[in-house]
């Protein structure tokens, strides 16, 4: 019986450490709700959806959610003001940008999947890179084992 109630236990506290579906949301203001999520690389594929629970339009305060290695966020975020919002300010296949949501605007939402199996274990930075928003709209996704 000892052995039943651990395994239940173990289970239970596995499956809520480990989501493979995660939330996350912005309002009208420069701040993602969560400054840090966690994955782990048994979820093979994660799904993000991403919340705009503000009221302006994506062309005057949209928001989107992109994940890459934190020492790309700066050179990413930059280079991308010139993709312009229609392409949701990421430069057309830079390698560098592991998974992106399309820019959107108050009162919608998006979500996006991707692979975290060939992931390297540690810190990803996830940022918005509508102008000017990625110098202090950001966090952090722990990839776990």
């Amino acid at each position: 019986m000892k052995f039943i109630v651990s395994v239940i236990v173990l289970l239970a506290a596995h499956g809520a450490s480990a989501s493979c579906e995660l939330t996350i949301s912005a309002a009208d203001l420069l701040e993602f709700d969560k400054k840090e999520m966690e994955v782990s690389k048994s979820c093979g594929t994660v799904k993000v959806t991403f919340n705009h629970t503000g009221n302006l339009p994506k062309n005057i305060m949209g928001h989107n959610w992109v994940l890459s290695k934190p020492e790309d966020l700066t050179a990413v975020a930059q280079e991308g003001m010139a993709a312009g919002l229609d392409n949701s300010y990421i430069t057309a296949g830079d390698a560098r940008v592991i998974a992106f949501t399309q820019v959107i605007g108050g009162g919608e939402s998006t979500s996006i999947e991707f692979s975290v199996a060939d992931l390297a274990e540690g810190d990803y930075a996830y940022y918005c890179t509508f102008p000017g928003h990625w110098a202090v709209m950001k966090g952090i996704l722990r990839v776990n084992p």
